[in-house]
Formats: C-alpha cells, sequence, structure tokens
C-alpha cells in the first residue's frame, strides 16, 4: 500500500508514525512544500513545546475549541489527552504540568518533541521529501492520482492532507475543486493593538487575573493579561480573539474592549473591598491600594481619572470612588487592527467539518482521502489544546480505517 502524507508538521509527521504503527508493510511518504519540518513544534510555547493540556474529561476538553466542539467529542473517544502522554512518555519523552494546566517536556525544551517524532519516522522507515508541493491530487479509480511541484506523478492508494492552516480561502482551492467545501479562513490567535494609546508606555507588566469583554458584544474571556508596545496580549485576550474570530474580522479589527482590571469581582464586592480599606485607612495615600495590582498600573490608572497620589484614602469623595470603581471594572480602549501572537498562527476556517468521519478522518466526499491538524476547520483557544487537536486527527488519519467507520 502507497501512502502519501501531504506536510511535514505536527499533524503529518503524527499521521505518518500512526500509519506505520497501523500498516506495517505500507510504503509511506512526507511531501513537505518548503525546506523546514516541524516548525510550530520548534517555536511553540516560546520554544518548549506547549505538548497539550492537562484536561483530562473529553467532554470538557472539546470545550476549549470554538470551532470543532461537537468534532472532537467524537474523536476524542478514541484518543485524547491521556493518549498522548501515554504515547510520548513510552518514547522517553516525560511531561510536566505547570500551574495553569500547559504540559510541556521536563527539559523544556522543543527539540525534545522534535527528537522525538523525527526519530519515529526514522525508526518506521517513513520517506521524508522536502521542497515538495503538490499541485494537484485527482482521485483515480481507487486510487489518488499527485502531481508534484516538479511535474512528478505519484499514483498511491491513499492521501492525508496536514498542510496546516491557510490565511486565504484560495489556498485552499485545489481542494474545493474536488468538491471539497472550504469555511473561509480567519486568523484565530491575536493580540490587540492600541496604537497610539498611552497604556502602551507599561509594555512588559502584566495582570494575572483580568476580565476582557467587546463592547456591543456577548464576547468576553478571563485571564492573564500582558501589556505590550503595540496594544495587549496574554491567554485572556488570545482566548477572547480565538472566541471572536468570526465576528472581530468582521468588523475588520475595529472595536472597544472593556478591561477589568480585578477580574470578575462584582461592583458591589468591589466597593465593598475599597469602602473597608478607606474607613481602616484614611490617612494612607492613595499609592497603597488594597487590590494587589502592580504599582505601575495603579498609578496610570489614578492618573487616567485625575487622582493623585499623595491624596488620602479618607479624602475620596463618592464621586470620585465611583470614577475608581467604573474604570477598575470598565476601562474602555479603542483596538484598531491586530498583530499576529508571535508565529504561531492558527486560522479558523479550512475543510468543513461536515465533509469529514470525526472517527476516521476520511473525506465524505473523496474515498481514500484523509485529513488532520489546522487544514481542518477546527481552532482551540491557546494552552496546548491546538497541538492535541493536531496528535489526536493526525493518530486517527493515521490508522486510515475508512471502511470501518461507525458512522457508515
Amino acid at each position: 500500500m502507497q501512502v502519501v502524507v501531504i506536510g511535514g508538521g505536527a499533524a503529518g509527521f503524527f499521521a505518518a508514525i500512526s500509519c506505520r504503527q497501523h500498516h506495517p508493510d505500507a510504503h509511506i511518504r512526507i511531501l513537505e512544500k518548503s525546506t523546514k519540518l516541524l516548525s510550530k513544534v520548534r517555536i511553540s510555547g516560546g520554544g518548549r513545546c506547549n505538548v497539550t493540556h492537562a484536561c483530562f474529561n473529553q467532554k470538557e476538553l472539546a470545550a476549549h475549541y470554538p470551532r470543532g466542539e461537537r468534532f472532537l467529542r467524537k474523536s476524542f473517544s478514541k484518543f485524547f489527552t491521556q493518549d498522548t502522554v501515554d504515547w510520548y512518555e513510552s518514547r522517553g519523552v516525560l511531561l510536566k504540568t505547570e500551574s495553569d494546566g500547559r504540559m510541556f517536556p521536563q527539559s523544556n525544551r522543543s527539540e525534545t518533541i522534535v527528537d522525538c517524532l523525527m526519530s519515529e519516522a526514522e525508526k518506521g522507515g517513513i520517506r521524508i521529501d522536502l521542497n515538495s508541493p503538490v499541485k494537484a491530487l485527482t482521485p483515480k479509480n481507487d486510487k489518488i492520482l499527485l502531481t508534484l511541484g516538479n511535474d512528478e506523478s505519484l499514483e498511491v492508494d491513499q492521501v492525508i492532507i496536514a498542510t496546516g492552516g491557510s490565511p486565504k480561502k484560495e489556498g485552499l482551492h485545489w481542494l474545493e475543486k474536488l468538491g471539497i467545501p472550504i469555511q473561509n479562513p480567519v486568523p484565530s490567535l491575536f493580540t490587540f493593538n492600541l496604537p497610539g494609546q498611552a497604556i502602551t508606555s507599561l509594555m512588559g507588566l502584566s495582570v494575572p487575573d483580568a476580565w476582557v469583554r467587546i463592547s456591543g458584544s456577548k464576547l468576553s474571556s478571563s485571564g492573564p493579561l500582558l501589556i505590550t508596545h503595540w496594544g495587549v496580549s496574554g491567554p485572556g485576550v488570545l482566548k477572547l480573539s480565538a472566541l471572536g474570530a468570526r465576528e472581530l474580522a468582521d468588523r475588520n479589527y475595529q472595536f472597544n474592549a472593556l478591561i477589568s482590571w480585578v477580574g470578575s469581582i462584582r461592583e458591589d464586592d468591589l466597593r465593598q473591598q475599597l469602602s473597608s480599606f478607606k474607613q481602616e485607612n484614611p490617612s494612607k495615600k492613595l499609592h497603597r491600594q488594597p487590590l494587589g495590582l502592580p504599582k505601575r498600573l495603579w498609578s496610570y490608572l489614578l492618573d487616567r481619572i485625575d487622582l493623585r497620589e499623595d491624596e488620602n484614602w479618607g479624602d475620596l469623595s463618592r464621586k470620585k470612588m465611583n470614577r475608581l470603581v467604573n474604570l477598575l471594572l470598565n476601562d474602555e480602549y479603542e483596538v484598531r487592527g491586530k498583530t499576529t501572537f508571535k508565529e504561531e498562527f492558527v486560522t479558523c476556517g479550512g475543510v468543513d467539518l461536515k465533509s469529514v468521519s470525526p472517527f476516521t478522518l476520511e473525506s465524505k466526499t473523496v474515498p481514500n482521502l484523509y485529513f488532520a491538524g489546522e487544514v481542518l476547520d477546527i481552532d482551540g483557544v491557546t494552552g496546548g489544546f491546538n497541538f492535541q487537536a493536531a496528535w489526536t486527527t493526525g493518530f486517527l488519519a493515521g490508522k486510515l480505517q475508512g471502511k470501518n467507520d461507525p458512522e457508515k
């Protein structure tokens, strides 16, 4: 059996290795259009590779995917977080869990994951061809004909497409020509640009628990927030960008964001906390505060509503207290554009999930054609979820079990 995997990223490698495991006699070949393999694996998590997330309930895990939740609930029944951990640890790669649930190799080096995948591919005798773009894919009887960039033709039995996300729909036209429906791609994980706004002077400052909402929308998210030289980032913002990927694209990334610097605390509770502090510490200066916010942020917020740090808490009028409470809960900023989060480009959109089996990842349109990874209309919030989707879909696609699809 001749099998070709298109794409040398995380999902592609995992699919090829899974194929070797389930089909020992198959001839397997990975075609990568560029000169680099496993690029995202190398840069993920600041070069540490956020392998997965320590969520071991399949339903809860699937809930972290704005696109693909229902689909993945079925896929995770076949391969999910524990299977990923077991797979790597059985190959000598021990993982660790950080306080926010992200899981990394104990080595803290993405090269550990890269080396593991490369080693498994080499041991499995999987052929890897670089600079090998696929120009066309044509079903031919029970086989699939591939035309490569050098006009080489390959006639194979099975093809697994793991080409990653495409920034534009035009990049997936070659699949549309086969009758495969495509959801229009738009960016998912991105940061919010706040050009010319004073808050960027606090770049590098982080708040461990903020709540961010989109004005005029039901979109909201909580989590750590990072102030950068161009705006705001951090897990809370990135999660929100994933949840609102399509709506924010429709707004052309022009909207107002409301930030609660004190997380999800209720207004009454915040007011009571500040009032108690004022009553107990009337002679303390405003630069002292009971909320645990970073000093530079607190100074910035006071200045934002014309309060002086050398004023006494006891002199704070009801009107000024109201302004302070409102600012802490509803600090509003004009967002004008986005920035891709580092180099970890993630797209919302891709191959329509209605055209793919969640149990086998085979196309319902083209027999013997499978999909894995971000080429599918699946994307998760930040924290290792996108890699977990790559491992799951890659593993199931590599089994090549289209004829055993429980949905058929």
